[in-house]
């Protein structure tokens, strides 16, 4: 499987993209796309895969990320500034936690364990969930600097709405390592900006 394609990394800033969406849906509204939701905590349980956007189980099941990104990148200015502060600090503690083996032996173990959840409970169970919010705060959040998140304090404090939201934040941090992983760098997002605006055009297409 060729992974270092423009077609491939922009599939993978579309799953930062949706990982932030979702954050930010779950902390305002406490609530969020469930076809997205279902389709970013399944990236990060979905450690084999046949093609980068099996990772995510359909192109449509992305959808919202490309739709955000498609918005964010079509506009000389920041039409959603909250989403792009999640998704450049998911980028940047990736970078990070891809240099600690002891994190990323950590996230491997968590992850191993949900899948196993997953098979009794169901992929959005709250056990499953809760475990993959426990992975983010033993890693991620140990990391500088820490995301915060803004929205509506009664959402926020509650505990289901807090895992889904480091949940997403992890499906955030899988899609920062598959961009990686396929050749994306800071400054091909800078330069190649018109490709992945026109990948965008064409995914749009095909949902």
């Amino acid at each position: 499987m060729q992974l270092n394609t423009i077609t491939n990394q922009t599939i993978a800033l579309a799953g930062i993209a949706q990982a932030a969406a979702l954050v930010q849906q779950l902390a305002v509204k406490g609530s969020c796309d469930s076809v997205a939701f279902e389709s970013s905590i399944k990236s990060i349980l979905k450690i084999d895969s046949d093609s980068v956007i099996d990772v995510y189980g359909s192109l449509p099941a992305l959808k919202l990320g490309i739709t955000q990104l498609n918005t964010q990148m079509s506009s000389f200015k920041v039409v959603n500034p909250e989403q792009a502060r999640y998704s450049a600090a998911l980028v940047f503690l990736e970078n990070q936690v891809s240099n600690r083996k002891d994190l990323l032996n950590t996230i491997n173990i968590g992850v191993v364990r949900a899948q196993s959840q997953s098979e009794h409970f169901g992929e959005l169970h709250e056990n499953v969930l809760a475990n993959l919010s426990e992975v983010y705060q033993k890693t991620i959040s140990t990391l500088q600097p820490r995301i915060m998140v803004n929205g509506n304090p009664d959402y926020l404090s509650k505990p289901e709405i807090a895992n889904k939201i480091r949940a997403c934040l992890l499906a955030g941090i899988r899609s920062a390592i598959l961009w990686r992983q396929c050749g994306g760098t800071r400054w091909k997002f800078l330069f190649y900006r018109k490709k992945i605006q026109a990948e965008l055009q064409e995914l749009l297409k095909q949902i």
